[in-house]
């Protein structure tokens, strides 16, 4: 199912946040940006004034569909400016790089999937259904942003993401933590592995689900396998000695 336009018009506003300047990523050859261009002379991480709404939207735009669609190391931030209609110098000046334009976007977009989770959980007791309704919440945003999706679990290289502090999303992994150890205390998951292995044995599932269900043309209700998927997840990670 894909989404058309811009993919998160109810929160909007908040990706202004990806807008605030932003030090260069490098590659492996300091001083140089991936984009073979030399940066600006001046401070890009002297303050300025956040990007326009309507730019901001477009430029969110043009990151989802060419990052989705094309080779991370083939795609540049011209042609970023080519579809947002924003100049080179405007994203660059802000970005400095397109590792940092993209970054940028996922850490917001990533964001609003951390708050929802959060939202969604406020109320729920029961360990057993907290977890069910973090999977479910993945897979349902993942299937509403498709683009996002492929970004992030397709074309963007992984060990370049990894060096990056966007990578790792301290909010919503904690979030996901403190679950997982709350129900070691309780003796209900199996305490013998380390809560961090429990949440890469879900995220591990999460990522395959989608890219799957990507390769098989995204004609299956990807939610709606939450349920099937998590009665499995459940087998594994509960506490084999627990009554």
């Amino acid at each position: 199912m894909e989404t058309k336009g811009n993919l998160f018009p109810e929160t909007t506003a908040a990706t202004e946040a990806a807008a605030r300047p932003r030090h260069r990523a490098t590659d492996a050859r300091p001083g140089r940006s991936t984009d073979g261009e030399q940066p600006p002379r001046h401070d890009r991480a002297a303050a300025m004034p956040p990007l326009r709404p309507d730019v901001q939207a477009r430029l969110e735009q043009a990151v989802l569909t060419i990052f989705s669609q094309s080779d991370f190391h083939k795609a540049n931030i011209r042609d970023v400016a080519k579809h947002a209609g924003v100049s080179f110098s405007t994203i660059y000046k802000y970005y400095g790089s397109k590792e940092r334009l993209v970054f940028a976007f996922v850490d917001v977009w990533l964001g609003h999937l951390t708050d929802r989770i959060t939202d969604h959980l406020q109320g729920i007791e029961d360990l057993k259904e907290k977890l069910r309704k973090v999977l479910w919440l993945q897979l349902d945003y993942y299937e509403r942003n498709p683009h996002l999706g492929r970004i992030i679990f397709m074309t963007l290289p992984m060990a370049t993401w990894m060096a990056d502090k966007t990578f790792q999303q301290k909010k919503m992994i904690h979030l996901y933590l403190d679950v997982l150890k709350n129900g070691q205390a309780q003796g209900i998951l199996n305490p013998r592995v380390r809560a961090g292995v429990l949440l890469d044995f879900m995220l591990g599932l999460v990522q395959r689900t989608f890219v799957m269900w990507n390769q098989r043309g995204c004609q299956e209700h990807l939610a709606g396998q939450a349920n099937v998927l998590f009665d499995m997840v459940w087998r594994g990670i509960t506490n084999p000695e627990a009554p």
